[in-house]
């Protein structure tokens, strides 16, 4: 259950990310934008791990050299979240992001691949993933509603709307 729970929350915190990315974005470039975040990632990090672990947080375990560049696929997934809500808006990057995840996921899952424990695929997952991928084409693929009448001051619509 805490396992759900967190992965709520971490959707929950992507969506807000997401849209604070953006933005930050209007006011600087996509790069200044994943050198903010990831920078104030660090700095948070950071501090918690001494907090929460003291000296042990700087006891690094011995671990495959590649390991130590997974912090840099981070610029990558800021700086194309960044760009794709500003090109695309943040329902539809949004959708398309967590199609990719899904499906990558699935994949690598299914390989075994990055040290995961193998998990056979099976038509129940390849149905859960089509539903799911066809429930955010429906959402993001819904008619736009039409543009209320712009409103006065006065609380009227212009003369020409009446």
């Amino acid at each position: 259950m805490i396992g759900i729970l967190l992965a709520l929350l971490a959707g929950m915190l992507v969506s807000v990310q997401t849209l604070f990315n953006n933005k930050v974005n209007l006011s600087v470039n996509s790069h200044t934008t994943t050198a903010l975040v990831l920078g104030m990632g660090f700095i948070a990090s950071f501090g918690a791990g001494l907090a929460a672990e003291g000296t042990d947080f700087l006891n690094w375990q011995a671990m495959p050299g590649w390991f130590w560049f997974s912090g840099l696929l981070g610029i990558g997934v800021v700086t194309c979240v960044v760009k794709g809500v500003r090109l695309l808006g943040p329902s539809a990057a949004t959708t398309i992001v967590m199609a990719s995840q899904l499906l990558c996921a699935l994949w690598w899952d299914s390989a075994g691949w990055l040290g995961l424990e193998r998990v056979p695929f099976s038509w129940q997952k390849a149905a859960g993933a089509a539903a799911l991928i066809a429930g955010l084409l429906l959402f993001k693929l819904q008619p736009k509603a039409k543009a209320a009448a712009p409103i006065e001051k006065n609380g009227m619509a212009p003369v020409a709307n009446r």
